[in-house]
């Protein structure tokens, strides 16, 4: 097993195991809300929190688990993600597509998201289309930071460009996209970037 499929397997791993917990916490804080339990903002910001780590939960076992092969996801189920890491969020999230797409393919979307999201400090929003075959994501943000080298790397996998922990999706979006026959063109201006693979 090489290495990369073993590091899938292992963010699989985690992320299943936490999902559990955080849903039980989540129960127990409705379950007091419901036994009368005032909402604090104590109550709200633990509520909040637990919401948030979810929704981040559920875009890591996507972005970072194992997509195994011909294996689709809902749509419903992408919007569903998309909608919960933007509640709250500095970062407001779009999604317009037909269809169950592929689960690689949804990986794919979620580490680019992953990549535009790290570009935009102050927030933003970011939209996800497709058409026919082809996914195109879109920032709009008031500030870009944008490191060239970095963002070169995704267009070439053969690039040993160097990634800290909070850059891991850069390393990873190009092996993605290759396992899938894929590359990407970036674009950008002064609002923003167009991902398109």
């Amino acid at each position: 097993m090489n290495p990369q499929d073993l590091s899938a397997l292992v963010g699989s791993r985690i992320c299943h195991d936490l999902i559990s917990p955080l849903g039980a916490i989540g129960n127990g804080i409705e379950l007091l809300t419901l036994t009368g339990v005032a909402q604090s903002p104590e109550m709200a910001l633990i509520s909040e929190s637990i919401e948030n780590a979810n929704a981040r939960i559920r875009l890591f076992r996507v972005a970072f688990g194992s997509p195994g092969s011909g294996q689709s996801i809902g749509a419903n189920e992408v919007a569903s993600i998309l909608k919960a890491i933007s509640r709250g969020g500095r970062v407001q999230h779009s999604l317009s597509i037909e269809g169950d797409p592929d689960r690689a393919e949804v990986q794919c979307v979620f580490l680019a998201i992953l990549c535009m999201e790290a570009s935009m400090p102050a927030g933003g929003t970011i939209s996800v289309t497709k058409d026919g075959d082809i996914w195109t994501l879109r920032s709009e943000t008031e500030t870009l930071r944008q490191d060239g080298d970095l963002w070169n790397s995704l267009m070439d996998p053969e690039t040993n460009y160097k990634v800290s922990s909070a850059q891991v999706q850069f390393a990873l979006l190009p092996r993605a996209l290759t396992a899938l026959g894929r590359s990407m063109n970036i674009s950008a201006d002064d609002t923003g970037l167009s991902l398109t693979f």
